[in-house]
């Protein structure tokens, strides 16, 4: 079946069943390699896209639900002023080790702070709660979180 998706504001045709995964059709069909595969149950969030701005796990979201949805993936995350701000903060606070999980908390933090960008560092762990790190850099990301909900609040910078 033919499907046309809009993937970081850009419309793309694919041929796919539409029980196909957004997860695959963005990695295997349009080769934005950014969003991973994890768990493949929804449960680890390392395949975290945004459809319409929420954060949905794209290896479980069949491509026919996603009708006339937006999808933005980590590669265009960068161009909204929150993706922009804590892809800088993941940098400062040194958050990646592997960098696996990475765009999958980069994604849930950015919908989490469009949506409530006085979330503060517990609303961040919050929000970020069922996204896995292996390498267990929680304490930085929660940081890395905190201190762009601080920037957009208009307040300095949380010390780490």
């Amino acid at each position: 079946m033919s499907f046309t998706v809009n993937v970081n504001g850009e419309d793309r045709r694919v041929d796919l069943p539409g029980a196909m995964p957004l997860l695959w059709v963005l990695r295997d069909e349009l080769g934005l390699l950014g969003t991973k595969f994890g768990c493949g149950i929804a449960q680890c969030g390392a395949c975290t896209v945004h459809v319409d701005g929420a954060a949905v796990r794209s290896c479980s979201l069949p491509l026919d639900a996603v009708g006339e949805g937006k999808v933005t993936t980590i590669e265009a995350i960068g161009k909204s002023p929150v993706g922009a701000a804590l892809q800088q903060a993941w940098i400062e606070h040194d958050v990646p080790q592997c960098g696996y999980c990475q765009s999958g908390q980069i994604m849930t933090a950015c919908a989490a702070l469009t949506d409530n960008p006085k979330l503060g560092r517990t609303g961040a762990v919050e929000a970020l709660n069922g996204n896995i790190c292996r390498c267990g850099c929680y304490n930085r990301i929660g940081d890395a979180v905190a201190a762009v909900a601080q920037k957009l609040q208009g307040g300095a910078r949380a010390k780490a």
